[in-house]
């Protein structure tokens, strides 16, 4: 099936639990962007991949105006309610593909994209992209999960998420988003790592996993590597996986 396809139909069903998923909602990286944003209240952002609006809804009482594009139409319908639902008047939604961005050269002041780029299926396109609507010095504030540089840790983390969530596509290592932007044109001006704890069953539940698809997971985690285990920090208690923690690079990189 095509990939893009996937995203679409994973994300239609599973749209309104982005909304309300506490590590979507209520997670540090938000802040941390928020705090790395050079902003004087006349910026025009984009925010790619949208998702259930959080960081549009962050950024909107900041910037003058905000486009967010997702590539599921009811991701969109549940992002809109979210953030109009807070008040916000100056954001506009847009179904829109990442590595196809429709919009001009040099449009925006700020590109924002959170926990999304690992699944798209061409990262390198979609950061070209990025840098074309950008305006020059303009800023690109990127999230996403990233997996350790060890392939051992890349290999695993990469797994378990495909098997939970068939629309993903790729988590990278730090350093290849380093490498990537910067070949790509940008500065980078910020970095953060952010470990995050993963709670199974919320994780599961997001995707809407059959028991049966849950328990399989649940038991090629229980039997993966013991150097594994410990890097994960993965929690089983009475034969069932409770937590794992994975992380996140934060970043803010400049067109130049």
């Amino acid at each position: 099936m095509d990939t893009k396809k996937d995203v679409q139909q994973q994300f239609g069903k599973s749209a309104d639990s982005y909304v309300s998923s506490p590590i979507h909602k209520e997670g540090k990286d938000l802040q941390k962007l928020l705090q790395m944003v050079t902003a004087t209240g006349e910026e025009e952002l984009l925010d790619v991949a949208t998702g259930g609006g959080h960081t549009a809804n962050a950024f909107a009482s900041i910037v003058k105006n905000i486009t967010a594009v997702d590539l599921t139409p009811e991701m969109l319908v549940a992002a809109e309610n979210f953030i109009k639902g807070n008040g916000h008047q100056n954001v506009r939604f847009l179904q829109a593909d990442a590595e196809n961005l429709p919009f001009s050269n040099e449009a925006f002041d700020i590109v924002t994209c959170r926990i999304a780029p690992h699944h798209f299926p061409n990262v390198n396109q979609f950061i070209k992209e990025v840098y074309r609507v950008l305006k020059p010095t303009g800023q690109f504030l990127l999230d996403d999960n990233v997996v350790p540089e060890e392939d051992l840790f890349d290999h695993f983390y990469n797994a378990i998420e495909k098997r939970r969530d068939y629309s993903h596509f790729r988590a990278w290592k730090k350093s290849e988003w380093l490498r990537m932007l910067e070949l790509a044109g940008f500065e980078i001006y910020e970095w953060h790592r952010f470990e995050k704890t993963f709670r199974f069953d919320p994780w599961c539940n997001r995707m809407n996993l059959s028991q049966d698809e849950r328990d399989k997971l649940s038991e090629y985690i229980q039997g993966s590597d013991p150097k594994v285990k410990d890097k994960f920090r993965i929690v089983i208690e009475e034969h069932q996986v409770v937590s794992f923690q994975g992380e996140a690079i934060v970043l803010k990189a400049i067109k130049r």
